[in-house]
């Protein structure tokens, strides 16, 4: 259901828009060619996924191109997927120049709050005066080596943005939970960021960075927030 004030025609609706189609082929390149200068000795995620903002490895790029790329096949599926899945409407609704500022947006509130999230889990450390650590599985490394183990990449964060922002405009509309289980959207939405949530807080060691979905969540409706504020959605 499409409400009224949009700037929708179902003869330009688009099943894969640009910047949807962009982000799939873009991500899967990026990860096809990990995978085969990884044979070589060469790890693209260390250059360009995120690292903590005070270790050696940081660069500032990395606040943007660490949602670019992904540990498996499985983790670029789903992400890709989510994307296409929610995003497609959203782009041709909106306009590939406001989603892709869009996309943009929430992976960087994504990257910023797993930023806040390395310094707060850490800040112990942190701010102590300590030379030395003991990691399992690492032994007894430096500080600065510790800082450079954190590394964050895929494109989760802007999956969770683009689901704010189909929660946001069609919080009425349904979703089919494995297929055959209806759920609205809104309370989709709010429950996985709940699940998000309480997963962040009960620091699940699955690897998962729950906090940076949540970012991403976060920026997305602010985003949302202020250009329905300023009339342009």
């Amino acid at each position: 259901m499409y409400e009224q004030g949009y700037n929708y025609s179902p003869q330009r609706f688009n099943i894969l828009p640009p910047i949807c189609k962009n982000l799939l082929i873009i991500n899967a390149l990026l990860y096809l060619l990990t995978i085969v200068l990884q044979a070589k000795g060469i790890d693209l995620t260390a250059v360009f996924g995120l690292h903590y903002f005070s270790a050696s490895r940081f660069h500032i790029w990395q606040l943007i191109t660490y949602a670019f790329f992904h540990g498996s096949f499985s983790h670029l599926f789903f992400n890709m997927f989510a994307i296409w899945m929610f995003g497609y409407t959203i782009e041709n609704l909106w306009g590939s120049k406001r989603f892709l500022i869009y996309c943009l947006v929430t992976a960087l509130g994504a990257a910023l709050m797993q930023e806040l999230t390395y310094f707060l889990s850490n800040m112990d450390l942190l701010l102590g005066n300590y030379e030395y650590v003991n990691i399992v599985g690492h032994g007894r490394v430096t500080v600065g080596e510790y800082l450079n183990l954190f590394n964050t990449i895929g494109a989760s964060g802007i999956c969770f943005g683009v689901l704010l922002a189909f929660g946001l405009m069609f919080p009425n509309e349904y979703i089919y939970l494995y297929f055959f289980v209806p759920i609205k959207c809104k309370w989709f939405v709010i429950g996985y960021c709940a699940i998000e949530l309480f997963n962040g807080i009960a620091a699940t060691s699955d690897g998962v960075a729950h906090f940076a979905h949540l970012g991403g969540a976060l920026a997305g409706l602010f985003l949302v927030l202020h250009w329905r504020k300023k009339s342009r959605i």
